[in-house]
């Protein structure tokens, strides 16, 4: 729509704003209407009219079966069109058009905003399936025909007041017709059922019926008057009662056909399974992170106790060994103490790299410089564990085997994410400066434990694979390639 109007309008943004906003709410007049709307405004030399958006019924059939928007019409054409924008009056004259051999009555309903009408609104009614009228639809019909005396009016859509359509209740889900002392004049068999559903014993007809749900609705203390008024129909709002063994969402929109409140309607949702089941998932979230916490917490207990062991050892190599231990336990805590604070199991590795690094380079006895570029992103939980493993071996090795104590040097872990979501690859450097490999080294075969626990998580968990080779200059050179899903 915005490409439509800038290119063949003269309307201004605030302008565009207020179309955005009647586009947003239109579904609502044509429900009601059983009627196809399509939104005609006048092209920059008033010569023509551009049809910019359309809407179809989702409780009638519809009376055009090809998409509208983007066409062109001369002015003079339609004379509907011409006089509703002329004059700024609803216009119903004129006898049903024949469409592909189907009757179609047409109406033209101008757009105002501040007292300028923006372009018109033509209704379109197949009245092929036309029959005597329910109560039901006789309701639909009066409350369409008040919000187009708005929308003629410019009272309507309410500005300030823009709704998420996919989450607010609809016509079908229920409706309740209020007249201007908010007694409850009809209510449809979906709205009715909604607030059996709170624990309404009887008929709603004839309730005042923001009396009714405050009543319905538990409350400790006095009336909720908030929410008297809100179901009432005073102001155009939205909320939800929750009562008895159901919730219902509630959307409240005045009736000022004639700038007067003559009465007011309220959509009803039944929202009961939505909330419980979201109610399931923020249970089971909150479970997960505490296990996820909890297993953080007895790894860190783990690695105190082999700490406190280290302490008591006499032999300097099973010192180290135990040592080396608790780092590969805590390499898997700040993955698990990650994972305790997200709602998925899926973690930015960034941070828990980060952590690693700065692990690793604070024992080693080297004065060693580590640091990190490119990104690797998010990884599944089941990556980032091993993984978190892996790069602490690597890192660990560098420090311990490619330098002597208290000599100077670099460590740079590069990380690029690559491939489709499907087949996507990350591709782990480790590059540092230090003496190199020994003659003769082979990393797929020699090793100490270290290396060894690095090739069986990257070829038999991860399923991808590691390489150890020469540095460009000197150094080493240590390449990881893991496939990971990439969501960049």
């Amino acid at each position: 729509m915005n490409d439509l109007v800038r290119q063949h309008t003269a309307l201004s943004d605030t302008d565009l704003e207020w179309l955005h906003l009647l586009v947003s709410e239109w579904q609502l007049l044509s429900d009601l209407s059983f009627a196809d709307l399509v939104l005609w405004v006048p092209t920059l030399d008033g010569t023509r009219y551009v049809s910019v958006a359309q809407m179809r019924p989702n409780t009638g059939p519809t009376s055009y079966q090809d998409d509208m928007v983007g066409h062109l019409v001369p002015r003079g054409r339609r004379p509907m069109l011409d006089a509703a924008l002329d004059e700024g009056r609803i216009v119903r004259e004129g006898d049903p058009e024949w469409r592909e051999e189907v009757p179609v009555r047409v109406e033209s309903i101008p757009v105002r905003r501040e007292g300028r009408v923006l372009g018109v609104i033509a209704r379109n009614t197949n009245l092929l399936t036309v029959r005597t009228p329910s109560r039901l639809e006789l309701t639909y019909l009066q409350s369409a025909s008040d919000l187009a005396q708005m929308i003629a009016a410019g009272s309507f859509p309410f500005p300030g007041d823009q709704v998420d359509m996919d989450a607010s209740p609809r016509v079908g889900d229920g409706l309740i017709r209020l007249d201007a002392d908010s007694i409850v004049q009809y209510a449809s068999p979906n709205a009715l059922s909604a607030y059996h559903r709170l624990g309404l014993a009887s008929d709603l007809v004839g309730q005042h019926l923001g009396q009714a749900t405050a009543e319905l609705a538990p409350s400790r203390g006095p009336v909720d008057e908030a929410l008297v008024k809100l179901a009432s129909g005073w102001a155009p709002r939205e909320t939800e009662v929750e009562g008895g063994d159901g919730v219902i969402q509630l959307r409240a929109i005045p009736l000022k056909p004639k700038g007067i409140r003559i009465g007011s309607l309220v959509l009803c949702r039944d929202v009961t399974e939505l909330r419980r089941r979201e109610r399931e998932l923020i249970t089971k979230d909150a479970t997960i992170r505490e296990i996820h916490h909890r297993v953080k917490n007895n790894l860190q207990t783990v690695a105190a106790l082999l700490r406190l062991q280290a302490r008591r050892m006499d032999s300097e190599q099973g010192r180290e060994a135990l040592n080396e231990a608790v780092r590969r336990v805590g390499s898997i805590a700040i993955v698990h103490e990650t994972l305790s604070q997200n709602l998925d199991e899926r973690v930015e590795f960034d941070e828990i790299a980060d952590r690693v690094i700065a692990m690793v380079a604070e024992i080693s006895p080297a004065k060693v410089s580590c640091r990190r570029t490119g990104r690797f992103g998010i990884l599944d939980a089941e990556v980032a564990t091993p993984l978190a493993m892996v790069l602490t071996e690597v890192l660990q090795n560098a420090l311990e085997h490619a330098f002597a104590p208290a000599e100077q040097g670099s460590v740079e872990v590069s990380a690029v994410r690559g491939g489709t979501r499907a087949d996507g690859r990350l591709l782990i450097t480790v590059l540092d400066d230090g003496r190199g490999l020994p003659e003769g080294f082979d990393a797929k075969r020699t090793g100490n434990l270290g290396l060894q626990i690095v090739r069986t998580l990257v070829e038999g968990e991860l399923g991808g694979s590691f390489d150890m080779v020469p540095g460009p200059e000197r150094g080493t050179r240590v390449v990881l390639d893991v496939p990971v899903r990439t969501d960049k």
